[in-house]
Parts: C-alpha cells; sequence; structure tokens
C-alpha cells in the first residue's frame, strides 16, 4: 500500500486495535442500509429514511457511498436515479455523502448463476436499449459514477468505450465472458471487477476461469464483499495475493439488512431472508443476494483473516476506492474499534 502512515491506530494490552483515525470510509456498493431499500418502488423513496441510513452508515465511519441500483424495468430504475439527485440537492448530508449513483444490472448475463439474484424479465443487452448511458446520466445530472455490466453482451464493448470517455468506472459483473472479451473490455476502458469471485456459476473448469482471468488482468482493479459467506477467507486471502492490494477495495453490497436484525427483507421487488450468521439469500433459495455486511465490518474481517494489516484494510476501504472514483479531500474520521465494528468519535 502507498502509505500506511494515513491510518493511526491505538491498540490495547491484548494486541487488538482500539480506536483509530484515518480517511473515512469510502463505499462503491450501497443497495440500502438499516432497513431502508433504495431499489424500492420509487414512489415509496423517503429522503427521511434515506437521512436515517446515511446517518447510521456515518456512524460507523462511512464518509462517501455509491447509492447502487440493480437490474429492474428501465422506467423504475431512471426513476429511482431521478429521485435521489432530487434528494440530493435537498439535503446536504446526502449531497456530502453521496457523490454520485452506481448502476449495476439491466446488461448482465441472463444465465443462472452469473446473473445471480438479478430478475430474469429485467435482463436486457445493449443492443435492446441503445443509447441508455447517456438516459443514466440525464436522470441522475451526469453523476453516474460506476455502471457495472456484462462484457460478452451484443454491444457491450461500446458502451464500455462510453462510459470510459464520460469518467464512469466500468466495471465487468455478472457475466461469463471468455478470456479474449475480457481483454477487449479492458482495453475499451473497463477499470473494475465488481465484487469479483461472484455473480458466477457455481461449477467452473479449476483454472481456465473468467474468474481466474480477471484476478490475472493487472489492468483490472477488483471490489470484494469480505463477509465470509460470499467469498470464504481463505479463498479471499489468495485473491488479494494474486490482484495485490493496490488494486483491491472493499464494498459491502449492503441492502436493508445491514446494521438491521435478522428476518425478512425486500430488496426491489423480490424479498430476501437474513439468517442469524448475516448470510443473505433470496427468499426460499440459497442463492445469496446482497449482504448485511457493514464496510468496517469488512475491514475488520480482511485484517482479522487475510493477513493484512489494519492500515492496509482501512486504505481498501477508504483511500483505494476514493482513489478509484477520483474522490477528493475525504474527512478525517476518529472511532472507536469493538469486535462489534467501529463507532464514530464526535
Amino acid at each position: 500500500m502507498s502509505d500506511s502512515h494515513v491510518v493511526r491506530a491505538t491498540v490495547g494490552a491484548g494486541g487488538q486495535v482500539t480506536s483509530a483515525a484515518g480517511p473515512g470510509l469510502v463505499d462503491i456498493q450501497v443497495n440500502g442500509y438499516a432497513q431502508v431499500d433504495f431499489n424500492a418502488d420509487p414512489a415509496r423513496l423517503d429522503l427521511s429514511a434515506i437521512r436515517q441510513a446515511c446517518r447510521k452508515m456515518r456512524s460507523r465511519g462511512v464518509a462517501r457511498f455509491l447509492p447502487t441500483f440493480t437490474t429492474d424495468a428501465l422506467p423504475n430504475v431512471l426513476e429511482r436515479l431521478r429521485r435521489f439527485a432530487q434528494f440530493r440537492r435537498q439535503d446536504e448530508l446526502l449531497e456530502a455523502m453521496a457523490p454520485g449513483f452506481h448502476v449495476e444490472g439491466i446488461f448482465i448475463s441472463p444465465q443462472d448463476g452469473p446473473r445471480g439474484a438479478h430478475p430474469l424479465e429485467h435482463c436486457r443487452t445493449p443492443a435492446q436499449l441503445p443509447g441508455l448511458l447517456d438516459q443514466l446520466q440525464e436522470a441522475c445530472g451526469g453523476l453516474l459514477k460506476m455502471f457495472s455490466l456484462a462484457p460478452e453482451l451484443p454491444g457491450a464493448l461500446e458502451v464500455i468505450a462510453a462510459g470510459a470517455r464520460q469518467r464512469v468506472v466500468m466495471a465487468l459483473a455478472h457475466h461469463a465472458a471468455t478470456p479474449d472479451i475480457i481483454a477487449q473490455a479492458v482495453s475499451a476502458g473497463a477499470r473494475l471487477c465488481t465484487h469479483l469471485g461472484n455473480g458466477a456459476h457455481a461449477t467452473l473448469p479449476r483454472s481456465d476461469n473468467y474468474i481466474q482471468h480477471q484476478l490475472a488482468n493487472d489492468r483490472l482493479w477488483a471490489s470484494f464483499i469480505a463477509d465470509g459467506h460470499h467469498i470464504v477467507f481463505p479463498a479471499l486471502k489468495n485473491f488479494l495475493r494474486a490482484k495485490q492490494l493496490p488494486r483491491c477495495v472493499l464494498a459491502s453490497d449492503a441492502m436493508a439488512a445491514a446494521d438491521a436484525p435478522p428476518g425478512r427483507y425486500a430488496l426491489g421487488r423480490t424479498h430476501v431472508d437474513v439468517g442469524p450468521s448475516g448470510r443473505v439469500s433470496l427468499a426460499g433459495t440459497p442463492y445469496l443476494a446482497g449482504s448485511s455486511l457493514t464496510l468496517d465490518k469488512a475491514l475488520l474481517n480482511v485484517a482479522r483473516y487475510c493477513d493484512v494489516t489494519f492500515a492496509q484494510a482501512w486504505e481498501m476501504a477508504s483511500t483505494q476506492p476514493a482513489k478509484l472514483l477520483d474522490l477528493k479531500n475525504l474527512p478525517t474520521v476518529k472511532v472507536t474499534v469493538t469486535e462489534g465494528g467501529f463507532s464514530l468519535q464526535e
């Protein structure tokens, strides 16, 4: 990592970090938080509830985040972007914390496995929806910061190139691309693999597969969901070593169950179950569907289980995603650190 002195940590008698100060955390993938679903019916989105979610994230040291909108009928996605952009103009806290938006979906693989929990009936290709990128930008006032898509779809390479010209972080996700298509996507301007290791077939060729080819491409960064469910920690440790830490970002992929009790929650137009361990699955199935992870816990998990220092893990959750998104002037946060995560020191 570039500067391990960015984070100042206090270590207790047992060798555990008890408090720390450093650049605020940056979460590039938040579908919802604290019982608030950002992918709810657009007419039901409520600024006061979103503000409460922001305050809860901030209490855990998160300074910036990207509200993330997933696969749905296009009018719903566009209206969510419009509503959030309007709320952002009305509210100083949301404006400060949400520098832009992340759209993950619509242009994803329809195959079982790579599609994950995204609804098949709303999966489309760029050839079917020409001009989508411009529609998204118009809806959110030019604040699209990140767009995740499957590069093998007809027309996807052209969308990647167009997004890169607009300085949008174009990310590979929910795909089954060949090595050649992955290389072409990178040449077109793709910079990131969204939640690498997930949104994939349950069974793959042992070594010649799209996860390995993305790990091996040194022009691609990768985000990881470090909850122990999306990727078991020994595998995540290997992934971090393969991708190398300066190209690694921690993301929560949080939905409404984050910072909330176990139970049943809405994720867009579907329902998910959250068990006592925090594992989130599509209701009635074993399939993962978002997470209940908070970014501070992701940081602590990586430091605890992946042979990464606390300072390095902090950078993967703060200055690294800030660099990816070209965010400047992260505020310094001071936190108390416990097994349960961070508590902001006001």
